[in-house]
């Protein structure tokens, strides 16, 4: 049971299955928007193990070398950042939308991606321009970890478990 005055974690009503108007009781929202979106982010995690098979057959490279072309070599680099901010950022997702709002973080987590699909482009194409993406996807990551995690230590000090 959730205090009053207190809806971290946006519960609502849902009618019994038996159709007869009783109510189930409490359950967390569906969250709709953020689960298309961590669909959408794994997606593009995907596109980008793609196109480093992609690399390897134009650069004849078979797995498992990971070094003799910078082609290669950059698309490797850019699966596997992804796979290291993806941890980071799908806790920040889901705790965000429970303690917050899953809309905003739905919008913060499509941020996120963008902003990964910015590295990845950049990165391939120079090195060099990889830092908007990396920018605007790790802005997107800790405002939605520190936006979680500041409200989870609200919802503790509000609750009294602090």
């Amino acid at each position: 049971m959730v205090p009053a005055g207190l809806d971290a974690c946006h519960l609502h009503q849902e009618p019994a299955a038996n159709g007869a108007g009783e109510m189930l009781g409490e359950i967390m929202q569906p969250h709709y928007e953020v689960a298309i979106v961590t669909v959408v982010a794994l997606l593009v995690y995907v596109w980008m193990g793609l196109r480093v098979g992609g690399a390897r057959k134009v650069s004849g490279i078979a797995a498992p070398a990971m070094h003799g072309d910078p082609h290669l070599e950059r698309n490797i680099r850019v699966h596997y950042n992804t796979l290291e901010w993806l941890p980071i950022f799908l806790a920040g997702l889901w705790l965000f939308a429970i303690y917050w709002d899953d809309r905003v973080a739905a919008a913060l987590g499509v941020v996120w991606i963008l902003g990964r699909i910015i590295y990845a482009r950049g990165y391939v194409a120079d090195p060099g321009k990889r830092e908007a993406g990396f920018v605007i996807q790790m802005l997107a990551a800790a405002i939605l970890l520190f936006g979680a995690l500041g409200r989870v230590v609200w919802a503790m000090v509000q609750t009294g478990a602090v």
